[in-house]
């Protein structure tokens, strides 16, 4: 999208708008004097022309045609100022017109009306009073030619036709007065008209660019109008580069190819794709912009991550609402329970088979109260504030910390991110509790190899990618293929101690947090989760 002007290039806009009538007019003053002179050299020449004095006629139409080339590269190279300049060719055409009608007869040879022309145009020019001057000059010049002529008796003087002259270029002026000054408040109105679409335009192309949605806009060619940063960096499109008037086949062959199925059937619905490259699911919209065959199309690009983020806080306020009130209902009880389990075996007797049942009810309960509390924690958590962390080293700080607390050896865990300065976007927060749930899980069951780390960190980024990766990698039995759809379901554990909430919950945090934890199976044996966090070019914040 075009942004306004600079002020420098307007005010030259400005002058080159006032100063190029003036070029025009002067034009039209060269090819005016150069018809007088080449008329004298003419064999049966004009009769009228010239007339009364030849030398006089040839001398003025010489000095006016040489002004007048003069006065061209005066106004090209702009050597004096513009009103002193246009008052002086004012001046000229008066003067030379004047004599070149003395020589031709006077009033009766008609070249008076070329006064008209004249006054009218530099009245469209100059406008104001200053037109009605000129045409007082002119009138002036008119009776004094005929006060002369009458002076020196060499030609008949004719009062009432130079009145009727004078009177004309009056009416001339007054009128190209008016016109003059609508013409201004018209050009006036446009300017700022045009300043006040300038702006609206500017502030459209900062709405569009801040919109977190892609907008793309495509003429009835399929070419691209406009594209903002959104679509930009969803498409997966370089770094650098324009694509104004770039067809959208080139970009991406699956969104044209869905908006040609929607130009041929409207009612089609969208299909989620995938942009080369990119691992983000995008979901287009198409928008007609007109009811004309030839309008463009306005199409709108979600990234579904987004979306699923949006909805996975509206579910998790609900889920809120609800765990609140069951914790209540079930604590009670569990509590009582709990409690009477306590007073029984205080009085039940040193019993092997009481023994074990109240070991039984104690364990349930704890497991019970352990359900309750991870589900209150994930209806607890703030919503996610990302923010962008360095990888490597925010792994190092984690580690430590995880270490000192797990009561294990920092050699067990590894961590390898290349490059070494690659930044991640994620609420350090949630990513902390993610991580310390994978890594407790890793560490129960990796097996101890001699010489090989118990837990392996790799952080990196794909080829072609724009999402950072970080696995977390351990050496145990793996998971039973059958079980890996399930893993993240809630509730869904394989340990009798578990609760089945730790990789549900941690997957929640990480679609909070526009990311994706996924499981991939390794060959050789051990289980691999990975963390594929959001693109930080499309949180950026622009100023």
């Amino acid at each position: 999208m075009s942004v306004p002007s600079s002020p420098d290039r307007h005010l030259q806009q400005d002058a080159d708008h006032v100063w190029r009538p003036l070029r025009y007019l002067n034009l039209y003053r060269i090819l005016l004097a150069s018809l007088f002179v080449s008329s004298f050299f003419i064999d049966d020449n004009l009769p009228q022309l010239g007339s009364h004095d030849p030398h006089l006629f040839i001398a003025v139409s010489a000095v006016y045609l040489l002004l007048a080339g003069i006065a061209s590269f005066a106004i090209h190279w702009r050597w004096l100022a513009f009103q002193p300049l246009a008052y002086g060719l004012v001046v000229l055409d008066i003067i030379a017109l004047t004599l070149l009608m003395r020589a031709s007869g006077g009033i009766a040879s008609g070249l008076g009306m070329l006064l008209v022309v004249a006054i009218a145009g530099n009245s469209l020019l100059l406008g104001g009073r200053t037109s009605i001057l000129f045409a007082a000059i002119a009138t002036l010049a008119v009776l004094a030619e005929q006060v002369y002529a009458q002076i020196s008796q060499a030609l008949p003087a004719n009062y009432t036709q130079a009145g009727i002259l004078g009177a004309t270029l009056f009416a001339t002026a007054f009128l190209a007065h008016v016109l003059s000054r609508r013409i201004r408040e018209s050009e006036e109105l446009a300017a700022r008209r045009g300043v006040d679409l300038a702006n609206l335009a500017q502030l459209n192309q900062h709405v569009i660019q801040r919109m977190q949605s892609g907008i793309i806009v495509v003429d009835a060619h399929s070419r691209i109008r406009l594209m903002n940063e959104s679509a930009w960096h969803m498409l997966g499109l370089p770094p650098m580069g324009s694509t104004t008037n770039r067809s959208l086949k080139l970009l991406s062959p699956e969104l044209a190819e869905q908006l040609d199925t929607w130009r041929h059937h409207e009612l089609s619905e969208p299909r989620i794709f995938r942009s080369d490259g990119q691992s983000s699911d995008l979901l287009p919209s198409m928008t007609a912009l007109g009811s004309d065959e030839q309008a463009g199309t306005l199409i709108f690009l979600e990234d579904t991550a987004r979306m699923a983020q949006q909805a996975q806080q509206m579910k998790l306020a609900s889920l809120g609402r609800l765990t609140a009130s069951i914790a209540h209902e079930i604590r009670n009880p569990l509590g009582a329970i709990s409690h009477a389990e306590q007073l029984l075996a205080e009085t039940v007797p040193d019993n092997p088979s009481d023994r074990r049942l109240l070991e039984i009810i104690h364990s349930n309960t704890s497991r019970v109260n352990d359900i309750i509390e991870n589900v209150l924690q994930l209806s607890r958590r703030d919503r996610a504030k990302p923010e962008n962390l360095p990888l490597k080293q925010w792994l190092e700080h984690f580690i430590t910390e995880f270490t000192l607390s797990q009561g294990c050896d920092p050699e067990d865990i590894s961590i390898h991110v290349e490059p070494g300065d690659i930044t991640i976007r994620m609420d350090a927060s949630q990513l902390h509790q993610i991580l310390w749930n994978l890594c407790q899980n890793g560490l129960r069951y990796s097996r101890n190899y001699p010489g090989q780390p118990k837990l392996e960190l790799r952080g990196g980024q794909q080829p072609g990618s724009s999402h950072p990766e970080l696995d977390i990698i351990d050496h145990g039995p793996g998971i039973d293929p059958e079980d890996v759809q399930h893993i993240f379901e809630p509730f869904f554990t394989t340990d009798a101690k578990g609760s089945g909430l730790g990789l549900y919950i941690a997957r929640e945090l990480c679609e909070g947090n526009a990311a994706r934890l996924s499981y991939i199976a390794i060959p050789t044996g051990g289980s691999c989760f990975r963390i594929e966090f959001a693109d930080t070019r499309t949180y950026t914040s622009r100023p």
